[in-house]
């Protein structure tokens, strides 16, 4: 069996394999590997330990060159930013922008009411009786005097032609009685007759005068009845209602139509007692009515009445309303002021452009291309015409934002027209 050489540092087994320069029954002569030679020192850092200190350098160097891009790129955004918000100018459309301009201001009281016409009326049948003919109806215009209606007067003729016979008859017994005056006054002058038998025949003529008298008089009353027949309108006017038809049986005063002149109009309206010794008679008065968009009619406090309402303590007013063309109706309903006082020539801006903030009262204006704030003292106010009086802190001639604008900051710049040259920014209207 070959031989086998067992080492602490090195084993060699006998290889299965036939080496072509061992023969079989020769030993193995063992192989001694010696230790590697100790290292002699050096005076320089290993690579390993140089390329550690090179790649944090390297990697603190690429943090300062990113931290210092992110604060350029910052600095540089904010740069263009406010670049960017110098160009912006704020636009206002010319309607939303108002010159301060001095004039008159009204101060007035609100009233409101239902318009009645001043003229207007029932007519009714002034006799019993059917009716024959009914000539108009609602909405109709009629002229004064205009035949209306007609009450059948087959029972009225009758009675006027017993009027008639009975005067005729009264008026041939009076003739017959001042004939026998006549002729007892001259027997009497030549003491043929007594005084006594005079005074009978005076006394039968008188009789026979009153009796013409009555039959006169109750002719007229037939007259007048088959006048009365015939309904007629006792102004110009317009039928607002109609009452009675053909064909119905009326009596004394019943209403067959109900006719208004709307040529001229009245407002009653409540007035708070506090306002009263502010009104007279005669001042002007504007309002409007409903359907008519911003049309203002006109017209003049008539009357005041001197007692108040019991309930709401409250005094009524009556206005007068010239109604020419007819375009107001009544029934409808009216609201308007009393100009009860007038203002000389101030300093006005419509209402809209008051700001009122922490208990101080401004405006925004428009001065040099750059939006202001400006602290103003209040004087009348006219709301009507939504305008009031600045007392103290605007000039005429000043530009006032009139339009309840948000995100308005002074000193930003603003223009009324619009600029071709840099981008604008939208007016925000609250």
């Amino acid at each position: 069996m070959a031989a086998r050489y067992n080492s602490g540092l090195h084993s060699r087994r006998e290889s299965k394999r036939t080496d072509p320069g061992i023969q079989r029954g020769m030993s193995v002569v063992p192989i001694r590997v010696s230790a590697p030679a100790a290292r002699k020192p050096s005076m320089f850092v290993s690579r390993k330990k140089i390329s550690k200190r090179a790649a944090a350098a390297l990697a603190v160097g690429v943090v300062l060159v990113i931290v210092a891009s992110v604060f350029g790129l910052k600095s540089t955004q904010a740069k263009k930013e406010e670049k960017k918000a110098a160009a912006i100018v704020m636009e206002f459309a010319p309607a939303d922008v108002a010159r301060v301009e001095k004039r008159e201001i009204m101060r007035s009281i609100a009233f409101s009411g239902s318009l009645a016409p001043v003229v207007q009326t029932m007519v009714k049948s002034r006799v019993a009786g059917e009716l024959s003919r009914v000539l108009v109806k609602e909405g109709d215009t009629v002229a004064a005097g205009q035949v209306i209606a007609q009450v059948e007067t087959a029972d009225l003729q009758a009675r006027l032609d017993g009027q008639v016979a009975a005067l005729e008859e009264a008026k041939a017994r009076y003739a017959i009685a001042e004939k026998n005056r006549t002729n007892n006054e001259a027997l009497l002058r030549q003491k043929f007759i007594s005084q006594n038998a005079f005074d009978t025949t005076l006394s039968v003529h008188d009789a026979a005068a009153a009796t013409v008298r009555s039959a006169e008089a109750q002719l007229r009353i037939a007259q007048k009845a088959m006048s009365d027949a015939t309904i007629r309108a006792p102004f110009a006017g317009i039928v607002a209602r109609k009452l009675a038809n053909t064909g119905e049986k009326i009596g004394i005063d019943s209403p067959v139509f109900q006719l208004v002149d709307l040529s001229l109009m009245e407002i009653e309206a409540p007035a708070p007692a506090s306002e009263i010794p502010s009104m007279k008679v005669g001042q002007p008065v504007r309002f409007r009515v409903d359907g008519f968009g911003n049309r203002q009619f006109e017209g003049h406090v008539e009357r005041i009445n001197p007692q108040a309402e019991q309930n709401s303590r409250a005094i009524t007013i009556y206005i007068m309303v010239p109604n020419k063309d007819g375009a107001l109706k009544g029934g409808m309903f009216a609201q308007g002021n009393v100009q009860v006082d007038r203002s000389a020539p101030s300093t006005v801006i419509p209402a809209n452009a008051v700001r009122d903030e922490a208990g101080q009262t401004f405006v925004y204006t428009i001065e040099d291309g750059k939006i202001a704030r400006r602290a103003v003292k209040l004087g009348m106010s006219e709301p009507q015409a939504g305008m009031i009086e600045v007392v103290q802190g605007l000039d005429e001639g000043v530009n006032v934002v009139s339009v309840r604008a948000t995100g308005l900051k002074v000193g930003a710049p603003a223009s009324i027209k619009t600029q071709e040259a840099g981008p604008t920014a939208e007016v925000k209207k609250g």
